[in-house]
């Protein structure tokens, strides 16, 4: 288990972390989330023992997190550092050796994995030559060819199709049910709600909503009403009690209440309509995101 408990990290007189804690179960695929400048990055090179800190802990099955550890952790960054005049191969062995593999291993794991990920053919190719979508795979396989026991994912799926997108989440599946940890941070709430049970996230380095996703949007007090009907108007949605917001979207009106006790108010006012739609919604992660730090994460 990943454990991060109260720390503190400042840069000069700057508070970048304020008494952060979570923890990473095995097999988890743990959230953190926070837009540009938040702390997460701080963080994740705290995690790798790349950055000290004042105050706190942070252990790996109850160890510290020094060299002696990092050969058990895997990260994707999410700014390509590839060595693009290196080959396939070259960049593997590269990185494999510093993560303690011999080269037979190195190249076993990196030809298999080429492999599932359908690109065999450019072992032998440079990384300068490959698209921008295959350099995103060689990078998620040099941060898997050793076969972390904790991994760390800064926007895997950047520049990628959706097909190649649907690899990666099958790849990330695999990992956590073989008892992988993984920290996963995106722009992309669909993702995050695609892999995550649990979240944490921060703002100004501290954390500002933390938990599992369904008990977050369940305590979340505003709800989402979809409405179809005959001779509805907006207007006459917006004045009704608890109400907070109506909008438009997609042929239905979008009714934002401030909790579930307003429903059959809203019910009461359209019931005798011809109603063809009448959906109560749970808010969606990013909306929650909004609210907590005043900012779109993703959309």
């Amino acid at each position: 288990m990943l454990k991060v408990e109260n720390v503190v990290k400042y840069y000069g007189d700057f508070l970048a972390v304020d008494d952060l804690s979570f923890t990473v179960k095995r097999g988890e695929i743990f959230g953190l989330l926070g837009v540009n400048g938040s702390g997460k990055t701080t963080t994740f090179r705290m995690i790798m023992g790349l950055l000290d800190f004042q105050a706190g802990k942070i252990t790996l099955d109850d160890k510290k997190i020094d060299y002696s550890m990092t050969n058990k952790i895997g990260f994707l960054t999410e700014e390509r550092s590839l060595l693009t005049k290196l080959t396939v191969k070259e960049q593997f062995i590269f990185y494999g050796v510093l993560k303690g593999m011999t080269e037979e291993k190195i190249i076993e794991n990196g030809k298999a994995l080429l492999k599932k990920f359908g690109i065999s053919e450019y072992w032998e190719r440079k990384i300068k030559e490959l698209s921008k979508g295959n350099q995103q795979k060689i990078q998620f396989i040099t941060a898997i060819i050793h076969q972390p026991e904790l991994l760390i994912l800064d926007e895997p799926f950047s520049g990628l199709d959706p097909l190649n997108a649907e690899l990666f989440q099958k790849e990330i599946l695999e990992m956590a049910k073989n008892g992988c940890m993984i920290i996963f941070s995106t722009h992309r709430m669909e993702h995050v709600e695609l892999f995550c049970k649990k979240i944490v996230i921060i703002q100004d380095g501290r954390e500002v909503l933390g938990g599992e996703i369904r008990k977050i949007k369940n305590d979340y007090r505003r709800k989402n009403i979809f409405i179809q009907g005959a001779g509805i108007t907006k207007e006459e949605l917006s004045v009704i009690d608890g109400v907070v917001n109506v909008r438009k979207v997609k042929g239905d009106f979008e009714v934002k209440i401030k909790d579930n006790s307003y429903v059959d108010n809203v019910f009461d006012q359209v019931k005798d309509r011809k109603i063809t739609k009448f959906l109560v919604d749970e808010p969606s992660l990013n909306e929650i995101f909004v609210a907590k730090v005043g900012e779109k994460y993703g959309e």
